[in-house]
C-alpha cells in the first residue's frame, strides 16, 4: 500500500504564491508516475502537473504552464507543486495521485490512471 498526504494549501490573494507538498509513504516504483490534479466545486478534477519518480519528464496542464512548477525531493519521497501567479480560477481542493508504471504524458494526464489519491488540500484564492 501507499499513503499520500498533501499539505501547504490556504488563502492567498490573486498574484500571490503557495506551494503545496505530496508526501508519499510505502512503496514506490521505477516507473511510476506522480501527479497534482485539482477538483473545485461543480467541477470534474483536472490535470495540473505530473512527473517521472525515477526518471526525467514534468508535464503540466495548459491552465496552468508557466505558473506552477513540479518538483521531487527524492530523499524525503516528496513532490512539490509551485504555484506562482494565482488566479482566483486556481481555486480548488488539490489532490496528489500516484500511477504504478508506465507514466507517460499520455497516461497521466487522465485522473481514471491513478491508483492511490491523497485526501487534497484547499486552495483559495481571493480576487
Amino acid at each position: 500500500q501507499v499513503q499520500l498526504v498533501e499539505s501547504g494549501g490556504g488563502l492567498v490573494q490573486a498574484g500571490g504564491s503557495l506551494r503545496l507538498s505530496c508526501a508519499a509513504s510505502g512503496r514506490t516504483s521505477r516507473g511510476d508516475g506522480m501527479g497534482w490534479f485539482r477538483q473545485a466545486p461543480g467541477k470534474e478534477r483536472e490535470f495540473v502537473a505530473a512527473l517521472r519518480v525515477s526518471e526525467p519528464g514534468t508535464w503540466y496542464g495548459d491552465s496552468v504552464y508557466g505558473r506552477f512548477a513540479i518538483s521531487r525531493d527524492n530523499a524525503k519521497n516528496t513532490v512539490f507543486l509551485q504555484m506562482n501567479s494565482l488566479k482566483p480560477e486556481d481555486t480548488a481542493v488539490y489532490f496528489c495521485g500516484l500511477r504504478q508504471g508506465r507514466a507517460i504524458p499520455e497516461i497521466l494526464r487522465h485522473p481514471y490512471q491513478y491508483t492511490y489519491w491523497g485526501q487534497g488540500t484547499q486552495v483559495t484564492v481571493s480576487s
